[in-house]
Protein backbone atom coordinates (compact mmCIF):
# COMPACT_ATOMS: atom_id res chain seq x y z
CA UNK A 1 0.00 0.00 0.00
CA UNK A 2 2.84 2.34 0.83
CA UNK A 3 4.39 1.70 -2.59
CA UNK A 4 1.06 2.47 -4.31
CA UNK A 5 0.73 5.68 -2.30
CA UNK A 6 4.23 6.79 -3.29
CA UNK A 7 3.50 6.08 -6.94
CA UNK A 8 0.29 8.15 -6.85
CA UNK A 9 2.20 10.98 -5.21
CA UNK A 10 4.84 10.87 -7.93
CA UNK A 11 2.14 10.98 -10.62
CA UNK A 12 0.42 13.94 -8.93
CA UNK A 13 3.73 15.81 -8.60
CA UNK A 14 4.58 15.12 -12.24
CA UNK A 15 1.21 16.46 -13.36
CA UNK A 16 1.43 19.55 -11.13
CA UNK A 17 4.96 20.37 -12.32
CA UNK A 18 4.03 19.79 -15.95
CA UNK A 19 0.80 21.82 -16.08
CA UNK A 20 2.46 25.29 -15.85
CA UNK A 21 4.83 24.43 -18.71
CA UNK A 22 1.95 23.08 -20.82
CA UNK A 23 -0.07 26.24 -20.18
CA UNK A 24 2.84 28.49 -21.16
CA UNK A 25 3.51 26.49 -24.33
CA UNK A 26 -0.16 26.66 -25.28
CA UNK A 27 -0.30 30.41 -24.65
CA UNK A 28 2.89 31.21 -26.56
CA UNK A 29 2.83 28.65 -29.39
CA UNK A 30 -0.31 26.61 -30.00
CA UNK A 31 -3.02 29.22 -29.39
CA UNK A 32 -1.25 31.90 -31.50
CA UNK A 33 -0.74 29.30 -34.24
CA UNK A 34 -4.46 28.43 -34.31
CA UNK A 35 -5.37 32.14 -34.26
CA UNK A 36 -2.95 32.77 -37.12
CA UNK A 37 -4.65 30.02 -39.10
CA UNK A 38 -7.99 31.75 -38.56
CA UNK A 39 -6.66 35.22 -39.41
CA UNK A 40 -5.19 33.86 -42.64
CA UNK A 41 -8.79 33.37 -43.81
CA UNK A 42 -9.76 36.94 -43.02
CA UNK A 43 -9.10 40.52 -44.01
CA UNK A 44 -7.98 42.41 -40.90
CA UNK A 45 -5.81 45.44 -40.26
CA UNK A 46 -5.19 44.64 -36.59
CA UNK A 47 -7.28 47.63 -35.45
CA UNK A 48 -10.84 46.77 -36.41
CA UNK A 49 -12.85 44.95 -33.75
CA UNK A 50 -13.85 42.07 -35.99
CA UNK A 51 -11.90 40.61 -38.94
CA UNK A 52 -13.82 40.06 -42.17
CA UNK A 53 -13.92 36.42 -43.26
CA UNK A 54 -12.82 36.10 -46.92
CA UNK A 55 -11.97 32.39 -47.15
CA UNK A 56 -8.93 31.47 -49.26
CA UNK A 57 -8.58 34.85 -50.97
CA UNK A 58 -5.30 35.63 -49.18
CA UNK A 59 -3.76 32.38 -50.38
CA UNK A 60 -5.00 33.01 -53.92
CA UNK A 61 -3.39 36.45 -53.85
CA UNK A 62 -0.07 34.98 -52.70
CA UNK A 63 0.05 32.28 -55.37
CA UNK A 64 -1.31 34.36 -58.26
CA UNK A 65 -0.26 37.96 -57.83
CA UNK A 66 2.17 38.42 -54.96
CA UNK A 67 5.70 38.30 -56.36
CA UNK A 68 7.22 39.76 -53.17
CA UNK A 69 6.60 36.54 -51.26
CA UNK A 70 8.06 34.44 -54.08
CA UNK A 71 11.19 36.62 -54.26
CA UNK A 72 11.56 36.49 -50.47
CA UNK A 73 11.22 32.69 -50.55
CA UNK A 74 13.88 32.39 -53.25
CA UNK A 75 16.23 34.63 -51.27
CA UNK A 76 15.63 32.60 -48.10
CA UNK A 77 16.30 29.29 -49.88
CA UNK A 78 19.46 30.67 -51.46
CA UNK A 79 20.62 31.97 -48.08
CA UNK A 80 19.80 28.63 -46.42
CA UNK A 81 21.84 26.64 -48.96
CA UNK A 82 24.89 28.91 -48.60
CA UNK A 83 24.56 29.04 -44.81
CA UNK A 84 24.21 25.27 -44.37
CA UNK A 85 27.08 24.30 -46.66
CA UNK A 86 29.62 26.93 -45.58
CA UNK A 87 28.79 26.80 -41.88
CA UNK A 88 29.05 23.02 -41.59
CA UNK A 89 32.23 22.71 -43.66
CA UNK A 90 34.05 25.44 -41.75
CA UNK A 91 32.71 24.29 -38.37
CA UNK A 92 33.79 20.70 -38.96
CA UNK A 93 37.24 21.80 -40.12
CA UNK A 94 37.68 24.02 -37.06
CA UNK A 95 36.40 21.27 -34.76
CA UNK A 96 38.93 18.80 -36.16
CA UNK A 97 41.70 21.34 -35.53
CA UNK A 98 40.50 22.36 -32.05
CA UNK A 99 39.97 18.81 -30.81
CA UNK A 100 43.73 18.36 -30.96
CA UNK A 101 45.58 18.83 -27.69
CA UNK A 102 47.57 22.06 -27.72
CA UNK A 103 47.94 24.92 -25.25
CA UNK A 104 45.51 27.42 -26.76
CA UNK A 105 42.81 24.91 -27.75
CA UNK A 106 40.35 25.93 -25.03
CA UNK A 107 41.04 29.62 -25.60
CA UNK A 108 40.37 29.26 -29.32
CA UNK A 109 37.13 27.41 -28.62
CA UNK A 110 36.00 30.33 -26.49
CA UNK A 111 37.03 32.86 -29.14
CA UNK A 112 34.92 31.14 -31.80
CA UNK A 113 31.97 30.75 -29.44
CA UNK A 114 31.84 34.37 -28.22
CA UNK A 115 30.00 35.77 -31.31
CA UNK A 116 27.24 33.20 -30.85
CA UNK A 117 26.34 34.46 -27.35
CA UNK A 118 26.01 38.02 -28.66
CA UNK A 119 22.64 39.37 -29.78
CA UNK A 120 22.16 38.95 -33.53
CA UNK A 121 20.84 42.51 -33.73
CA UNK A 122 23.96 43.88 -32.05
CA UNK A 123 26.14 41.77 -34.34
CA UNK A 124 24.26 43.20 -37.32
CA UNK A 125 24.81 46.81 -36.22
CA UNK A 126 28.50 46.13 -35.53
CA UNK A 127 29.05 44.72 -39.02
CA UNK A 128 26.98 47.49 -40.57
CA UNK A 129 29.45 49.96 -39.07
CA UNK A 130 32.37 47.84 -40.31
CA UNK A 131 31.02 47.56 -43.85
CA UNK A 132 30.21 51.27 -44.12
CA UNK A 133 32.86 53.11 -42.11
CA UNK A 134 35.43 50.50 -41.10
CA UNK A 135 36.11 49.35 -44.66
CA UNK A 136 36.20 52.96 -45.88
CA UNK A 137 38.91 53.79 -43.35
CA UNK A 138 40.91 50.67 -44.24
CA UNK A 139 40.62 51.59 -47.93
CA UNK A 140 42.19 54.97 -47.19
CA UNK A 141 45.10 53.20 -45.50
CA UNK A 142 45.62 50.28 -47.89
CA UNK A 143 43.99 51.32 -51.21
CA UNK A 144 42.62 47.79 -51.59
CA UNK A 145 39.72 47.99 -54.08
CA UNK A 146 37.81 45.18 -52.39
CA UNK A 147 37.37 47.46 -49.38
CA UNK A 148 35.87 50.20 -51.55
CA UNK A 149 33.01 48.06 -52.82
CA UNK A 150 29.45 48.84 -51.76
CA UNK A 151 28.96 45.72 -49.68
CA UNK A 152 25.53 46.74 -48.41
CA UNK A 153 24.46 48.96 -51.32
CA UNK A 154 24.92 46.53 -54.20
CA UNK A 155 22.09 43.92 -54.44
CA UNK A 156 24.50 41.07 -55.29
CA UNK A 157 27.10 41.96 -52.67
CA UNK A 158 24.43 42.59 -50.02
CA UNK A 159 23.42 38.92 -50.14
CA UNK A 160 26.98 37.75 -49.50
CA UNK A 161 27.43 40.36 -46.77
CA UNK A 162 24.34 39.11 -44.95
CA UNK A 163 25.39 35.47 -45.42
CA UNK A 164 28.92 36.21 -44.16
CA UNK A 165 27.68 37.92 -41.00
CA UNK A 166 25.18 35.14 -40.31
CA UNK A 167 27.84 32.46 -40.71
CA UNK A 168 30.39 34.40 -38.63
CA UNK A 169 27.92 34.82 -35.78
CA UNK A 170 26.70 31.20 -35.70
CA UNK A 171 29.79 29.18 -36.49
CA UNK A 172 30.99 28.79 -32.89
CA UNK A 173 27.84 26.91 -31.89
CA UNK A 174 28.32 24.26 -34.56
CA UNK A 175 32.01 23.98 -33.72
CA UNK A 176 31.04 22.98 -30.17
CA UNK A 177 28.59 20.36 -31.48
CA UNK A 178 31.17 18.86 -33.81
CA UNK A 179 33.82 18.83 -31.07
CA UNK A 180 31.41 16.88 -28.85
CA UNK A 181 30.83 14.42 -31.70
CA UNK A 182 34.54 13.99 -32.39
CA UNK A 183 35.28 13.35 -28.72
CA UNK A 184 32.59 10.65 -28.68
CA UNK A 185 34.24 8.68 -31.49
CA UNK A 186 35.72 5.49 -29.90
CA UNK A 187 39.51 5.63 -29.80
CA UNK A 188 39.81 1.87 -30.22
CA UNK A 189 38.13 2.11 -33.63
CA UNK A 190 40.62 4.77 -34.73
CA UNK A 191 43.52 2.72 -33.37
CA UNK A 192 42.27 -0.33 -35.27
CA UNK A 193 42.13 1.68 -38.48
CA UNK A 194 45.69 2.88 -37.88
CA UNK A 195 46.89 -0.67 -37.32
CA UNK A 196 45.22 -1.67 -40.60
CA UNK A 197 47.38 0.90 -42.36
CA UNK A 198 44.96 3.79 -42.78
CA UNK A 199 46.62 7.21 -42.87
CA UNK A 200 45.11 10.32 -41.31
CA UNK A 201 43.16 11.26 -44.45
CA UNK A 202 41.56 7.85 -44.89
CA UNK A 203 40.97 7.46 -41.16
CA UNK A 204 38.98 10.68 -41.11
CA UNK A 205 36.84 10.05 -44.20
CA UNK A 206 36.38 6.30 -43.77
CA UNK A 207 36.03 6.05 -40.00
CA UNK A 208 35.56 9.38 -38.20
CA UNK A 209 33.17 11.05 -40.65
CA UNK A 210 30.70 8.12 -40.85
CA UNK A 211 30.66 7.90 -37.04
CA UNK A 212 29.86 11.62 -36.89
CA UNK A 213 26.49 10.89 -38.48
CA UNK A 214 24.36 11.96 -35.47
CA UNK A 215 26.36 15.19 -35.05
CA UNK A 216 26.13 15.98 -38.75
CA UNK A 217 22.39 15.34 -38.76
CA UNK A 218 21.94 17.63 -35.75
CA UNK A 219 24.08 20.41 -37.22
CA UNK A 220 22.43 20.22 -40.65
CA UNK A 221 18.97 20.29 -39.07
CA UNK A 222 19.74 23.22 -36.77
CA UNK A 223 21.54 25.22 -39.45
CA UNK A 224 18.56 24.64 -41.76
CA UNK A 225 16.03 25.90 -39.22
CA UNK A 226 18.22 28.84 -38.17
CA UNK A 227 18.83 29.94 -41.75
CA UNK A 228 15.18 29.69 -42.76
CA UNK A 229 14.08 31.97 -39.91
CA UNK A 230 16.81 34.60 -40.49
CA UNK A 231 15.46 37.98 -39.48
CA UNK A 232 17.52 39.96 -36.94
CA UNK A 233 20.72 40.27 -38.94
CA UNK A 234 18.94 41.37 -42.10
CA UNK A 235 16.87 43.93 -40.19
CA UNK A 236 20.01 45.40 -38.61
CA UNK A 237 22.21 45.28 -41.73
CA UNK A 238 20.05 46.16 -44.71
CA UNK A 239 16.38 46.28 -43.60
CA UNK A 240 15.70 44.17 -46.69
CA UNK A 241 17.48 46.50 -49.11
CA UNK A 242 18.81 47.65 -51.40
CA UNK A 243 15.32 47.66 -52.85
CA UNK A 244 13.93 44.32 -51.73
CA UNK A 245 16.96 42.22 -52.68
CA UNK A 246 17.59 40.88 -49.16
CA UNK A 247 14.03 40.36 -47.97
CA UNK A 248 13.72 37.02 -46.22
CA UNK A 249 10.36 35.32 -45.73
CA UNK A 250 10.27 36.23 -42.04
CA UNK A 251 11.01 39.87 -42.84
CA UNK A 252 8.34 39.83 -45.56
CA UNK A 253 5.80 38.46 -43.08
CA UNK A 254 6.81 41.12 -40.55
CA UNK A 255 6.45 43.89 -43.14
CA UNK A 256 3.07 42.65 -44.34
CA UNK A 257 1.58 42.29 -40.88
CA UNK A 258 3.17 45.06 -38.81
CA UNK A 259 4.12 47.71 -41.37
CA UNK A 260 1.35 47.30 -43.95
CA UNK A 261 -1.18 46.42 -41.21
CA UNK A 262 -2.44 43.48 -43.26
CA UNK A 263 -2.63 40.78 -40.62
CA UNK A 264 -4.73 38.44 -42.74
CA UNK A 265 -2.28 38.31 -45.63
CA UNK A 266 0.68 38.20 -43.24
CA UNK A 267 -0.86 35.25 -41.41
CA UNK A 268 -1.45 33.44 -44.71
CA UNK A 269 2.20 33.90 -45.64
CA UNK A 270 3.27 32.58 -42.23
CA UNK A 271 1.11 29.46 -42.65
CA UNK A 272 2.60 28.76 -46.08
CA UNK A 273 6.10 29.28 -44.71
CA UNK A 274 5.34 26.92 -41.81
CA UNK A 275 4.35 24.19 -44.27
CA UNK A 276 7.51 24.76 -46.33
CA UNK A 277 9.73 24.56 -43.23
CA UNK A 278 7.90 21.46 -41.97
CA UNK A 279 8.39 19.63 -45.27
CA UNK A 280 12.05 20.63 -45.65
CA UNK A 281 13.02 19.70 -42.10
CA UNK A 282 11.32 16.30 -42.32
CA UNK A 283 13.00 15.53 -45.65
CA UNK A 284 16.42 16.55 -44.30
CA UNK A 285 16.01 14.56 -41.10
CA UNK A 286 14.90 11.46 -42.99
CA UNK A 287 17.70 11.74 -45.55
CA UNK A 288 20.52 12.18 -43.04
CA UNK A 289 19.18 9.87 -40.35
CA UNK A 290 19.10 7.00 -42.83
CA UNK A 291 22.84 7.41 -43.46
CA UNK A 292 23.92 7.32 -39.83
CA UNK A 293 26.27 4.50 -38.86
CA UNK A 294 25.65 2.52 -35.68
CA UNK A 295 28.47 0.91 -33.76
Amino acid sequence: MKHIGMKKREIIETVLYTIPAVILVCLTIYIPFVMSGYYSLTKWNGIAKEPVFIGLENFKQIFTGNSDFLNATLFTMKYAVVFIIVTNIISLALAVALVKKFKLANVMRGVFFVPYIMSMTIVGFIWKFIFSQGFARLYELTSMEVLNLSWLGDPNLAFYSVAFVGIWQSIGFYVVLYIAGLQAVPTDVLEAATVDGADGFRRFFKVTLPLLGPSITTCIFMSLTNSLKVFDIILALTKGGPGSSTYSVTLEIYREAFQNNNYGLGSAKSIIFFVIVLILTQLVLKAFSSKEVDL
